[in-house]
């Protein structure tokens, strides 16, 4: 992990917040995404300096007040104001939420029953490391491509995306898709987790730059929901939405469930399926 998140996550809010949408006039001469550093803190309220000392790492607890000026600068929805919080707090060393306790494999009862009721959905339960841990039917037919669940028994989201070549052809929008996959891995304690820095490793050995770059470069804060194209052998062009349910902190796992985006999706994994059209029904036209 780059050991200033809270300096990476406000420089790339910044950068993605237009002058426009703060009703500022980006001008001819602008070269800098987004707002400049001075621009920010004219609407926070604060110095240049303190900013900079912000991004650059040399101050890491900002106060409440601070950083709601910050997070109200920069049009911060919920979910981020919360993660800029949290940033702020993992700062403090000496306490993990993860504690000893190593990543979850097995996956209870009722969440496997949910799974059931979810065909002929493309559904799965992943835990922090994105080991692959139960899956609907549907998503054995929508993964089958890439790989992923040749061994079930080794299942690994993130493995599968940097280390087989399928998984490019599968996903039109991969660098996005890398991108979000380090994210993830990025929430928590990442390499402080014994289990999550191994994995790590693995990843360094295997994707090399596609994976350290990112590391350094993205934000640790996925995307909850959004949609996904892929290109199937068999079904060809997919669009899918995608929910992500966070289970019981006790579980530390996510569900992942994914819906097809259009008529022609939802036809397509119909067929796929062997079922008459209308199994599944799309989430929006």
């Amino acid at each position: 992990m780059s050991d200033n998140e809270l300096g990476l996550f406000l420089r790339t809010r910044r950068e993605a917040v237009s002058p426009a949408r703060v009703g500022l006039s980006a001008g001819p001469r602008r070269r800098t995404p987004g707002l400049r550093r001075a621009e920010l803190a004219t609407l926070a309220g604060v110095s240049v300096e303190y900013i900079i000392r912000l991004e650059q790492g040399r101050d890491r607890r900002p106060s409440p007040s601070v950083l709601s000026a910050i997070a109200n600068a920069l049009h911060l929805v919920p979910s981020e104001r919360i993660h800029m919080y949290r940033l702020t707090k993992s700062a403090d060393p000496g306490f993990s939420c993860m504690g000893s306790v190593g990543p979850a494999r097995a996956v209870r009862p009722t969440v496997r029953v949910i799974l059931d009721r979810l065909e002929p959905a493309a559904a799965v339960v992943v835990n922090r490391l994105s080991d692959v841990l139960a899956y609907t039917e549907g998503y054995h037919r929508l993964m089958a491509p890439t790989g992923l669940l040749d061994d079930p028994s080794t299942a690994n989201l993130a493995l599968c995306l940097f280390g087989d070549s399928r998984a490019r052809d599968f996903y039109p929008d991969w660098e996005y898709l890398a991108d979000e996959q380090v994210a993830a891995l990025k929430q928590g304690p990442f390499r402080n987790d014994p289990a999550t820095a191994t994995l790590a490793d693995e990843l360094e050995i295997l994707a090399g730059e596609e994976f350290t770059r990112r590391v350094a470069t993205v934000p640790n804060l996925p995307a909850a929901t959004g949609t996904t194209r892929v290109e199937h052998a068999e079904a060809g062009r997919l669009r899918l939405v995608f929910e992500t349910l966070d289970l019981p902190a006790d579980d530390d796992q996510q569900l992942f469930i994914y819906l097809p985006a259009d008529e022609a999706t939802a036809t397509a994994l119909d067929k796929l399926a062997g079922r008459h059209p209308g199994a599944l029904r799309a989430v929006s036209g």
